[in-house]
């Protein structure tokens, strides 16, 4: 059992999480595309800016706020709990602990389409602020049902994800047999066998399936068999199109998630898009794609502030966040870093991954010379240094 205090970053609580969960599953949170270039320049390119250190400005602990507004809400912090899919196989109830650790935190959390709970269940559980991810399927009436369902469960916000029509290579995924095939191979069984832990909790009452798929049948009865056929049905054809057709079917908000352009920035504007996320959805499609922080500020400037910037991609640290909401960044989707607290001790693991981020996000807004996110907004890209170092060989 992990002592989730003695975690004093997320990396701490990454090395936790590889103890705890078998391989297959912690190699499809860990991996990218191909040769994960695009997943390593997410990590690396936050050091192309450092912060700009203000002193003797009067700052009182007291006046600190951590707060923003996002998707019409204010919320604790500038963050919010991205999609992961499986997030039921790194502890039992995943989906739920994590939501439990959102509300108790004061920010969002967007399920996942492919989770091992469902959404009514999270809902049902958590009560807290819930965005649902969309796939746009090629049987539409499957997207249309997905959508009645998040009526029927008082979602108002809809993350589509547009940047997977085309799966690419994923090695480490390839080698597992995870995702490629729709029984457990005998190589996966072993590797969940050597954690028994895992065992009592993941799968103590027989193996999880995607809870979002019971009412489709159609879809396979097995985790695996469901995840190949669920995978198969996105809809490579997704064009600006399906935009407006989803517009016309549903009245809340719509986030677009995969902008990596200006034109495409401006685009989703234009079709009324709520809000987008800056995403190469972690170095797991396109190989090799810039960073996500590398192009912010252009499309920061491209949206001109007409609608909310979300934006995702190796953030470990409070410095990344502070970094992003200086270039332009509403505020931030976490990935893998609360999986890895999800993996290390459930909920209480993603409570300390959230911790962790606050205390180190307060310190250094205030040594930066502001007392709140907001008055960081405000002084945007003044607020960093480039870094001539890093800068000179990106």
């Amino acid at each position: 059992m992990n002592d989730i205090t003695k975690a004093w970053n997320i990396d701490d609580l990454r090395r936790m999480a590889k103890r705890n969960v078998p391989k297959p599953f912690f190699d499809y949170l860990e991996g990218g595309a191909n040769s994960e270039t695009t997943m390593q320049s997410n990590r690396s390119d936050y050091a192309r800016w450092d912060l700009k250190q203000r002193v003797l400005v009067g700052i009182q602990d007291h006046t600190t706020d951590l707060g923003t507004s996002y998707l019409g809400s204010h919320h604790n912090l500038p963050l919010l709990l991205g999609p992961v899919g499986f997030a039921g196989m790194y502890h039992r109830r995943g989906e739920i602990a994590a939501g439990r650790a959102a509300r108790k935190a004061g920010i969002a959390q967007v399920l996942s389409t492919f989770s091992i709970a469902s959404l009514e269940e999270v809902v049902q559980s958590n009560g807290t602020s819930l965005y649902f991810q969309l796939y746009m399927f090629r049987k539409r009436e499957l997207t249309e049902h997905m959508l009645s369902r998040c009526r029927a469960a008082h979602i108002d916000t809809i993350f589509l994800t547009v940047d997977t029509p085309f799966p690419p290579l994923r090695e480490r995924d390839e080698r597992n047999g995870f995702r490629a095939r729709k029984t457990i191979s005998p190589g996966m069984l072993l590797s969940m066998m050597k954690h028994p832990a895992w065992c009592l909790g993941a799968i103590s009452k027989g193996m999880p399936t995607i809870g979002n798929c019971k009412p489709y049948p159609d879809l396979g009865k097995s985790l695996m068999e469901q995840s190949v056929n669920l995978g198969r049905m996105v809809d490579p054809t997704l064009s600006w199109a399906d935009i407006r057709w989803l517009r016309d079917r549903w009245n809340g908000k719509i986030v677009i998630k995969g902008i990596l352009d200006t034109d495409d920035a401006r685009r989703a504007i234009d079709e009324g898009a709520d809000a987008i996320v800056v995403s190469n959805h972690g170095g797991r499609q396109l190989d090799p794609a810039p960073s996500t922080i590398s192009l912010l500020p252009e499309i920061a400037d491209a949206v001109g502030g007409k609608i909310d910037i979300l934006m995702d991609g190796g953030i470990r640290r409070g410095a990344d966040i502070l970094k992003a909401l200086a270039l332009g960044a509403t505020a931030v989707l976490l990935g893998r870093a609360y999986i890895y607290g999800l993996g290390a001790g459930g909920e209480r693991g993603v409570t300390r991954c959230l911790d962790l981020l606050r205390q180190e996000i307060g310190p250094a807004l205030n040594m930066m010379g502001f007392h709140t996110i907001a008055e960081l907004k405000a002084a945007g890209r003044s607020a960093l240094r480039p870094n001539p170092f890093t800068q000179a060989y990106c």
